[in-house]
């Protein structure tokens, strides 16, 4: 059940409504959108209860919500979510892509890629200081140095930044460096790290877990939506199957469904899903054809020296080609590039 207070309610109002659903004991969580007070119960009262609650001063809408989420659900919002990032729109009519290397390397690194994905008129760069790697043994990513390359290239190129957080301690660090943080599929089910970016106030890619289904990837959506943070972007990046022929799988059906349960913008990564650049632009055309919002890709300007996923990174020029057929898939299902 969803409880949308008045714009005006006061702190006295706010207090009975929880006190009353603290007595019927209903788990709730009181949230902030907007400048709307809204409170999500994890479960539909009975019907008399229900009146009791309309009848409260300060309610000015109640919503049924059979869903385990409810801040993500549909239901919850009129319209799909546009998250704008420093003038930037994610989730809109446009399709938005978000590309860079794998891994921070260097400073350099990030300024001639910075300038490149410019010219193709892409606005954010990925690159990641922290990665969480199978072996003890690979590079694990440049750290705080490499959020402090970030920061000062983006002096240069201009360019929004993002990367991926890994630890709860470290998320305020990191949302000081970057404009967008990224929950990796790894860290899709470390619950207090999804709390720690609901506090960060800084918008949040959440990828779906490897062996994640689509309810588990909205539930960890809702985690961080309950704990203040609404700016969250929904990426499908594969999951594990029986099939060896690719990295993951691809689950576009996935996308599919999730569009049809929640608000949050969703885009899709094909790099680690094929972990194979050769068929990195019939994956993405498809991921714009079902209805994915953007694209996270992983380009490199020298993708033989890369210290990680060399192997499945495009060339600038690669990448160039590639939006130039997304634009095309784009404008046949109604939207733009």
């Amino acid at each position: 059940m969803l409880i949308n207070l008045s714009k005006n309610s006061s702190q006295e109002e706010i207090k009975e409504i929880v006190a009353h659903l603290n007595h019927h004991g209903l788990a709730h969580h009181v949230v902030e959108r907007e400048g709307i007070i809204t409170i999500g119960v994890e479960k539909n009262p009975s019907p008399s209860l229900l009146e009791e609650l309309g009848q409260l001063s300060g309610v000015s809408e109640i919503s049924e919500c059979s869903s385990p989420y409810k801040l993500a659900a549909k239901i919850a919002k009129d319209e799909k979510t546009v998250i704008q990032v420093k003038g930037v729109p994610i989730g809109g009519k446009g399709i938005t892509i978000i590309a860079g290397p794998c891994a921070i390397e260097s400073y350099e690194q990030l300024v001639i890629l910075g300038f490149a994905l410019k010219e193709m008129g892409i606005s954010i760069l990925r690159a990641s200081a922290f990665k969480p790697r199978t072996s003890p043994y690979s590079f694990q990513g440049a750290g705080i140095e490499g959020l402090r390359w970030h920061k000062e290239a983006q002096k240069e190129h201009g360019l929004l930044i993002e990367t991926e957080v890994m630890d709860t301690r470290d998320v305020e660090m990191v949302a000081e460096h970057v404009d967008i943080l990224r929950i990796g599929a790894r860290n899709m089910h470390n619950f207090d790290l999804l709390k720690e970016v609901g506090k960060c106030g800084k918008p949040v890619i959440l990828k779906r877990g490897m062996s994640a289904t689509v309810e588990e990837w909205l539930l960890s959506a809702e985690y961080i939506m309950t704990h203040g943070n609404h700016e969250v972007i929904l990426c499908e990046r594969g999951i594990r199957t029986f099939e060896p022929s690719t990295r993951n799988t691809l689950d576009l059906n996935g996308v599919a469904v999730a569009r049809t349960r929640t608000h949050l913008p969703i885009i899709v990564d094909p790099t680690h899903a094929a972990g194979r650049k050769d068929i990195i632009p019939a994956i993405s055309k498809a991921a714009i054809a079902v209805g994915a919002d953007g694209l996270l890709i992983e380009v490199h300007h020298r993708p033989d020296e890369a210290k990680s996923d060399g192997p499945q990174a495009l060339l600038p020029g690669e990448l160039k080609v590639l939006m130039q057929e997304v634009r095309a898939v784009a404008q046949a299902v109604g939207r733009s590039l």
